[in-house]
């Protein structure tokens, strides 16, 4: 047994993720000083996420062939490149806003499969350091968020101190020394080096591995409701996040270090909820804990924010948010590595991820619309309302039930798994996972 690769992973992910924490807040930030415009920011935030989802929807059989070590590399080299362009191109006076939409597109492209590559090693590296994939589990979702605390921190800072364009340069940075610990680590473990199958490579093929993937996840009841839940929220948050919270934080909470200082709360709280979750959480039943952290981390924010012009009452909600937002991943994860077969995984996330990320194009988009057309306060209040309505569907449906552990009701899939075309259940191994 080896711990390095799993914290090699662990590292690489906490400097990437603290970079593209700066990111979240550099370029909105960027493009509300360069053009003032809030529809402008949702429009970079809809060229930044519709990649996303293309991506997402068909990488999972790309990852498996070309190598989880190699993509996640790759993704994150490219990243670098297209988000470091952005400054260089700006103090150079070339930077136009089709080349900004242009570079947040490309890194939203290949960002999801490097992601994902990394994600579906999980099971595989947690069995190679000698942990349970619940534990790994918790410690990789706390690591992120704990990054995303320490890079929207330093974000505040800097955007005050130096302007959004150093931000973004820092975050280049960070992207190049993730990819070299992904190369070095990575090296020698069977699951992240590409996946043989046997088959001859062709576009039938492909599309086969590809439908098994979408196969599986319509024939899970529990797997699609939380695919359409989190769709909703994912594309609710991105709104928030790229346009709602910056133009709060710039019209009324006194500009970039009030919106650095929210976002590392809700980090940290959520770290701390990972942590809790990950120490106590296996005593109490999931469906409960979830219900009640999701309706904790979910509406509050944006009520707040529509009612109250100082900080410190929306500082207060977005750390018992982020307390509560740190529980959700882990059962997922859990649920997840739980019900999907571990050939079947790259699979599966790739097409749980486009599922997930569908509404993110869109959320930004509607953000700045509204606030263009119908002022802050109203955008906030109907993205609220709307996170509410949809945060109390484990709380209504039967299939969350199954949320709790895999048995002979909670759920088909949990018992019945999709028959697979060919010699793919045989010749394929990997140890990789679902969102």
């Amino acid at each position: 047994m080896s711990r390095g690769p799993f914290v090699a992973v662990l590292a690489a992910n906490t400097i990437s993720i603290a970079g593209s924490s700066l990111t979240l807040i550099g370029v909105p930030w960027f493009v509300l000083e360069t053009t003032g415009s809030a529809a402008r920011a949702g429009v970079v935030a809809f060229c930044a996420t519709l990649p996303v989802v293309v991506a997402a929807l068909v990488g999972g059989p790309v990852i498996d062939r070309a190598g989880r070590r190699r993509v996640a590399a790759t993704s994150d080299l490219v990243c670098g490149l297209a988000v470091g362009a952005v400054p260089l191109l700006h103090h150079a006076g070339l930077l136009e806003f089709w080349m900004l939409c242009a570079l947040m597109a490309v890194s939203g492209l290949v960002h999801t499969p490097g992601l994902t590559a990394r994600y579906v090693l999980l099971p595989h590296l947690a069995e190679h350091a000698g942990t349970s994939v619940t534990r790994a589990a918790g410690l990789y979702d706390a690591v992120s968020r704990g990054a995303r605390m320490i890079g929207a921190a330093v974000a505040g800072v800097l955007i005050a101190a130096f302007g959004a364009e150093t931000v973004l340069l820092l975050d280049a940075v960070t992207f190049g020394v993730s990819a070299l610990l992904l190369t070095a680590f990575l090296r020698g473990i069977p699951a992240a080096e590409p996946q043989r199958t046997g088959e001859k490579v062709s576009f039938a093929s492909y599309r086969a591995e590809l439908a098994e993937g979408w196969a599986f996840l319509t024939r899970s009841r529990l797997l699609l409701g939380v695919t359409v839940m989190v769709m909703m929220t994912n594309g609710l948050d991105q709104g928030w996040s790229s346009v709602l919270l910056p133009v709060h934080a710039g019209d009324s909470l006194g500009g970039a270090g009030a919106l650095g200082l929210l976002i590392s709360l809700f980090g940290g709280f959520a770290l701390l909820g990972a942590l809790i979750y990950g120490a106590w959480g296996e005593r109490f039943p999931r469906r409960t804990v979830f219900a009640a952290a999701f309706l904790a981390s979910g509406a509050t924010r944006y009520a707040v924010a529509a009612v109250t012009d100082t900080t410190l009452p929306l500082a207060v909600t977005m750390a018992l948010a982020g307390l509560g937002a740190g529980m959700l991943n882990p059962i997922l994860t859990t649920v997840t590595y739980e019900r999907v077969p571990e050939e079947l995984r790259s699979r599966v996330s790739g097409v749980t991820t486009a599922g997930c990320e569908l509404t993110m194009p869109l959320g930004g988009l509607a953000a700045g619309l509204l606030v263009e057309g119908f002022g802050a306060t109203k955008a906030l209040l109907l993205f609220g309302g709307t996170y509410l309505l949809t945060t109390l569907a484990p709380l209504i449906f039967p299939a969350w039930r199954g949320l709790e552990a895999p048995g002979p009701a909670a759920d088909l899939v949990s018992r019945t798994e999709p028959a697979l075309p060919g010699s793919a259940r045989a010749a394929r191994s990997p140890h990789p996972s679902a969102k």
